[in-house]
């Protein structure tokens, strides 16, 4: 299966192993997906980042599971592999606790049970190496007795793990909702320098497959070819999506009751909160010289010299405010835990992380008293459009 047909790890249930070093854990990890996925080695602390393999699990679906170095782990770089396993746990679905049946629980794993409960993260607690009990115990509630080396309960591992990790609530739609058989929706997506050559980026794939999904019809143009596809038009589309970077431009081709917003705005009602994102954006308005501002992306890439977060959009900041704020980046699992010394936090669409890791950096902020909002809405914001671009969704009127 090609990389582009596969399910992005973003929307994928993320399944991570904890415990101890010398617990077994890697060893586990390559019995339950059935590949040498991880180093395996009788000396402690072989696992020293987590390893993540996309895989099946039925009746589950497509998951992710990561294997992460040992929570006991010691000196600096110890703390460091800690440290990296913690944040780890902000984009699990379900972890499963790995636990030498031989030693049992210690303070270590019983810190960490504190630590899933607090988080709210389902959790199952897998007896390893039980093999050399001499007699192994049934199965009870959300504990299980395993063994790596002989394959004991394996089978019965992953079936737990698909019944624990069981998504309840369908995921809200992206664009879906909007749209009635038969309309159309017009996509306009740049092709320049910094588009991915010979593909359409993620959120722009996902639009598309969703707008099907509606019995919808997906237009797709590039900005400059705009004027002319909605001239072609029998009757104006329903909706126009667009790349955010364009905003200013489209909105100006756009007849202003055609429903306008971007691919970028979608993610943030998809896996976000797009309530607190609008809420944010006039947080640039009290920018002083100076004053810190985390630009946060959820992947990391090849920048180019006109890079949206580390270009376009400070430029674009310094420009509305006329002041000169310190613009602090960050990208793929670097996110901070402590927002605090930042004015305001500016996040991209998001679109390669897990629901669960977003809406915990979103609530970092919040919780820390810190604005947040995304690349999308921030732009229209600065164009002077974010009204217009957040009217398809009619509970947003109050805060504008």
């Amino acid at each position: 299966m090609s990389g582009m047909n596969q399910t992005p790890a973003g929307e994928r249930v993320h399944i991570a192993f904890f415990g101890r070093r010398n617990a077994g854990k890697s060893s586990l990890v390559n019995a339950f997906t059935g590949q040498e996925m991880a180093i395996v080695s009788d000396v402690k602390g072989t696992t020293t980042d987590p390893v993540s393999k996309a895989m099946e699990l039925l009746p589950l679906g497509p998951v992710m599971i990561i294997d992460t170095p040992g929570i006991d782990d010691e000196g600096e770089l110890g703390a460091l592999r800690v440290r990296r396993t913690r944040q780890v746990l902000n984009k699990t679905d379900l972890a499963i606790l790995v636990v030498d049946a031989t030693s049992g629980m210690t303070a270590v794993e019983t810190e960490l049970v504190g630590l899933l409960e607090q988080k709210k993260v389902p959790w199952i607690l897998a007896w390893n190496k039980s093999d050399l009990l001499a007699q192994t115990p049934a199965a009870s509630g959300n504990a299980i007795w395993v063994s790596a080396l002989t394959g004991l309960h394996i089978h019965e591992l992953k079936e737990l793990a698909a019944r624990a990790a069981h998504r309840e609530e369908p995921k809200r739609p992206l664009v879906s909702d909007l749209l009635q058989p038969g309309e159309v929706a017009v996509l306009v997506v740049p092709i320049d320098k910094a588009a991915p050559k010979g593909r359409l980026i993620l959120p722009q794939q996902q639009t598309i497959r969703d707008i099907l999904e509606a019995g919808a019809s997906a237009l797709v143009c590039r900005d400059h070819e705009l004027p002319q596809t909605l001239a072609r038009l029998a009757q104006p589309p329903r909706i126009v999506i667009t790349d955010s970077q364009v905003f200013g431009k489209v909105s100006r081709m756009v007849p202003s009751d055609v429903p306008l917003t971007s691919f970028s705005i979608l993610m943030a009602r998809y896996k976000g909160d797009l309530h607190l994102a609008v809420a944010g954006a006039a947080a640039v308005e009290s920018l002083k010289d100076g004053d810190k501002v985390l630009i946060a992306e959820g992947c990391t890439h090849h920048r180019q010299c006109d890079d949206i977060g580390t270009v376009k959009i400070p430029n674009w900041v310094r420009k509305h405010t006329g002041v000169n704020p310190e613009f602090v980046f960050t990208s793929g699992n670097q996110f901070p835990e402590d927002v605090s010394q930042f004015k305001m936090v500016i996040h991209c669409g998001g679109c390669m992380l897990p629901e669960r890791e977003m809406k915990y950096r979103l609530a970092c902020c919040a919780d820390q008293g810190i604005p947040v909002t995304n690349y999308g809405i921030l732009i229209a914001y600065l164009n002077g459009i974010l009204k217009r671009t957040v009217a398809p969704f009619p509970d947003l009127a109050a805060l504008l």
